[in-house]
């Protein structure tokens, strides 16, 4: 019994940190405002990295997506790096004037990718955009992070939004999205600390970039590893909500599970391997913004927690157990962080029909653990493109 019992306030302790922590930031999202500075006047050189590992069904109108921006065409150079794409597919990118990088691995990760497209294209630019096979740049995107390093920022997260929203799942998947960019870009530069890196809608310094790079392998979830290296090097991650890239969302739970066991197994694999060195940075230099970051790769799966929450008030009620009331008030927690950090376009009919698919989406979730091991092995990559039709050969 006394066991139970440790084991129930330990677990208790730990969700009810994930409930603060979301709910803090939640709240901390409301008071972000645009990065402040002054922007200089430069118009950097950009290098748009695209990486796709047989994305045929997509690659193609994301390069035409960036062939469109409102920025000196001789100043960005959009280089898609091809990883067992199609002939025909490389073929309709050279027609649109964009030179593929083809690339083969024995093993294909996106890090090997951008190491591989950096050490080809030199250093002959200022920035790089780092981009998925289905990004597509609003047209002012290079715009306004030109403008954002401009006021000193050397890594810098756009802002991620739903290409898609042609089924339930793929409307979850663009909430979940704005939730992200509610607590862990506006809520975290809110109070000051570093926003988080998505994968993709990316801008850095081209050099600082290079250089980080040269020493990341990760097999998946490669921007873990590349923002927990950047805050520990003191570099700040900014959010640049004004430029925003399309991303295609999924539109099943088989994809999401994939998706969201590659990224859990990346997220506590790095959160482990430098959560050491972070709480010894916190110590002796100070450095609050890389500790933040392993405890931000701590926190559990999002749309699990509420989950276990609801089930633990229910079963604590029916038990008559004394902590039932501590489950309830954290799970009301929990929704009321939910309901602080999805924005109001998000409130709508398809949305409202979506919920009903939630227990689904927790199922989800839950295999999304079980696949973890095997993400820890081998790059689980998520197929893009249904929604749009497939490429043909």
């Amino acid at each position: 019994m006394i066991a139970f019992q440790i084991l129930t306030f330990l677990l208790l302790a730990y969700l009810g940190w994930a409930v603060v922590y979301q709910l803090f930031y939640a709240f901390a999202g409301h008071f972000f405002k645009t990065e402040k500075g002054n922007t200089d006047k430069k118009f950097r050189h950009f290098a748009v990295l695209i990486p796709a590992y047989r994305e045929d069904a997509v690659v193609v109108e994301t390069v035409k997506a960036a062939l469109r921006q409102n920025y000196p065409n001789e100043l960005y150079e959009v280089v898609p790096i091809a990883d067992q794409l199609w002939t025909s597919t490389i073929k309709k990118m050279k027609q649109l004037g964009v030179q593929s990088l083809e690339v083969s691995f024995e093993e294909s990760t996106k890090s090997k990718s951008i190491n591989a497209a950096l050490a080809h294209l030199g250093d002959d630019f200022d920035a790089v955009v780092v981009l998925d096979a289905d990004n597509h740049m609003r047209p002012d995107f290079l715009l306004r992070m030109n403008e954002a390093m401009g006021k000193g920022f050397q890594a810098l997260q756009g802002c991620r939004a739903a290409k898609n929203t042609d089924s339930s799942m793929s409307v979850l998947d663009g909430v979940s999205e704005a939730v992200n960019n509610h607590l862990l870009c506006s809520g975290h530069r809110a109070v000051g600390l570093s926003a988080r890196l998505a994968g993709s809608g990316m801008a850095f310094d081209y050099q600082i970039f290079k250089n980080v790079m040269a020493s990341v392998d990760a097999l998946g979830g490669f921007d873990k590893e590349l923002e927990l290296k950047l805050t520990q090097m003191g570099v700040t991650i900014g959010y640049a909500p004004e430029a925003i890239v399309l991303d295609e969302k999924v539109n099943n739970t088989n994809s999401y599970s994939r998706q969201r066991g590659r990224w859990l197994a990346a997220q506590y694999r790095y959160g482990r391997r430098f959560a050491g060195a972070a709480a010894k940075a916190l110590l002796t230099k100070g450095q609050v913004d890389f500790f933040n970051k392993t405890l931000q790769m701590a926190l559990p799966p999002r749309l699990v927690l509420p989950g276990v929450l609801a089930f633990g008030t229910v079963v604590s009620a029916l038990f008559g157990q004394d902590v039932s009331l501590v489950w309830l008030a954290l799970l009301v927690g929990n929704l009321t962080s939910f309901a602080l950090a999805i924005p109001r376009s998000h409130w709508n009919a398809d949305f409202f029909k979506a919920l009903l698919q939630l227990p689904k989406t927790f199922a989800a979730t839950l295999k999304a653990l079980t696949l973890m091991p095997l993400a820890s092995k081998q790059f689980l990559h998520t197929p893009h493109g249904t929604a749009y039709g497939q490429a043909t050969a």
